[in-house]
């Protein structure tokens, strides 16, 4: 312990106990982008610069910025074409929920009668390899980390998420 002087004397004093300063990990809190699409298929075209808007926030490498591009423009064109028949009555809602360091998760909903997945034949088999179309659902699952589908009254969903703890 430090010494003082006091009127001539030496006595002891205690040293001041600094408590460390907690320095809080620092939380980000989600993102949500939306937009809302009329189910013609000239709007697919809108998805890329709504995607490009998205990842100016979240700041995604190259690649995993086309499997966001490639798989978002499959469901959301399969939302148009095949969940709303074209029918420009009919909206697509795009939503993507970014949580950095996390996930993004990009949600597209159709006013759709919905579909069994498991139905869709595989465009790797022999018979599907030269048709030009059929590869979406195959694409989205080829390049998302998961894919769900919901079906209710309110139309189809599916749900494509990119886990960004894994590309850490």
């Amino acid at each position: 312990m430090p010494l003082a002087k006091k009127s001539g004397k030496k006595t002891k004093t205690a040293a001041k106990k600094v408590e460390p300063k907690k320095i809080e990990p620092k939380k980000f809190e989600p993102k949500k982008f939306e937009i809302e699409l009329v189910s013609t298929p000239k709007e697919i075209a809108h998805v890329e610069q709504f995607l490009d808007q998205v990842n100016a926030a979240a700041k995604l490498d190259d690649g995993t910025f086309y499997r966001l591009l490639v798989a978002s423009t499959e469901a959301v064109n399969n939302a148009i074409m095949h969940g709303n028949k074209s029918d420009p009555r009919k909206k697509v809602f795009l939503t993507i929920l970014f949580k950095k360091h996390e996930s993004l998760t990009v949600t597209i909903q159709d006013q759709g009668t919905g579909f069994n997945p498991e139905n869709v034949p595989s465009p790797i088999d022999d018979s599907n390899l030269f048709k030009t179309s059929g590869r979406g659902v195959f694409l989205m699952k080829e390049l998302m980390d998961e894919v769900n589908y919901s079906f209710g009254k309110e139309g189809s969903k599916v749900e494509l998420v990119i886990n960004l703890k894994r590309l850490r």
